[in-house]
């Protein structure tokens, strides 16, 4: 309790009988503690909040394809080759580059004989926690994934029946897959070589950003409109709807207002309407180094992101609940901009492997 005379917020109590500096008195502790409640109960549930953002200990990978040095070492191999495409030109890594946070700096993408395709090459970041893959969905395992590019005759254009004989005329890949898989007497397979890309994919992880330090404990690691971007994005900004998770994603299929033609989930899921325009909601680990965004590169900053968002989407009856005008204001609309730059992590470069002969 402070010694009288005391001023508080430019009020002199002493100027008041006993009785009202009791009441003063009273008065003040009452409002100090309604404050302190306030604080401690927006602080507990920015911890709780922030709890639901913590990075895994660890990489998940399936039962039937676990982990090992030598199958990544062979997928990293097979992910960086160009004779996996009918051209010999493409590898995976020609789209999902990991110098443009392993996706390829472009609106659309470019497949076989440079042909431009109908969507943005997705970043293959953090696909270990997916639940399903491509922007429609239409693969639903990441080993499937790992071929369905391969396979696609607007893409790679590759016969996958040849894919044996081709890599089993490598003394290289030979010995590679014998490595990885020891236990089989005909290793070299499509099934195997979907299993050790995907097991390399499955270590492509964004790092520690300043996001994550500051989820540790470590309160310089965000500027204060930082902070409050976070909270505009898990409020206001409705953005934790549909990015929730340590990777920003919860992995599903939403309409948010595109005007494209694209029908995207609608194509496997016809009589669902709210699934008719939906595409997969993407991670936002280095976003702001994957520009431009949306699964048809519409939208040149993460601004007009924001933008999008806030008002300028297409209503219509597969449009997401979620959806809705944010009535964000301009210094929001920053805070929030700001935010999802403290989820860019500065990685290691990513060397590559000495293709087998």
């Amino acid at each position: 309790m402070h010694d009288f005379p005391f001023a508080w917020n430019g009020l002199d109590i002493d100027l008041y009988s006993t009785e009202e500096q009791v009441m003063w008195r009273g008065l003040i502790v009452l409002i100090g503690l309604v404050i302190s409640q306030l604080a401690l109960a927006e602080s507990t549930e920015i911890v709780e909040l922030k709890e639901e953002y913590e990075r895994p200990k660890g990489i998940p990978f399936p039962a039937d394809n676990p982990y090992s040095e030598a199958k990544l070492k062979l997928g990293k191999t097979l992910y960086f080759d160009p004779r996996l495409s009918e051209s010999g030109t493409q590898s995976c890594a020609t789209c999902h580059n990991p110098s443009f946070s392993w996706g390829d700096g472009m609106g659309l993408g470019v497949g076989h004989q440079h042909q431009q395709l109908g969507r943005k090459s997705p970043t293959i970041l953090n696909l270990a926690w997916d639940e399903i893959y491509m922007w429609d969905g239409r693969k639903a395992t990441l080993e499937e994934q790992a071929l369905g590019p391969m396979e696609s005759a607007a893409e790679m254009n590759l016969d996958l029946k040849q894919l044996p004989t081709m890599l089993g005329a490598i003394p290289g890949y030979v010995e590679l897959f014998k490595q990885a898989f020891p236990e089989q007497t005909d290793p070299i397979s499509t099934k195997n070589v979907a299993k050790a890309i995907a097991t390399f994919e499955r270590t492509v992880v964004s790092g520690e950003a300043p996001f994550d330090r500051w989820i540790k404990g470590d309160e310089n690691a965000l500027s204060e409109d930082e902070k409050v971007g976070f909270i505009v994005f898990n409020t206001k900004g409705n953005c934790a709807s549909c990015h929730s998770g340590w990777t920003f994603s919860d992995s599903s299929f939403h309409d948010i207002g595109l005007p494209s033609e694209d029908i995207g989930r609608g194509k496997f899921l016809p009589k669902m309407e709210k699934m008719q325009f939906a595409f997969k909601t993407v991670g936002l680990r280095n976003i702001d180094l994957r520009a431009p965004y949306m699964h048809d590169g519409s939208l040149v900053t993460l601004e007009d992101v924001i933008n999008h968002y806030n008002s300028g989407f297409v209503k219509r009856p597969s449009l997401s609940d979620e959806i809705e005008p944010l009535n964000l204001t301009k210094t929001e609309k920053k805070q929030l901009v700001a935010f999802l730059k403290t989820l860019t992590s500065q990685d290691e470069p990513v060397s590559m492997p000495v293709l087998p002969r």
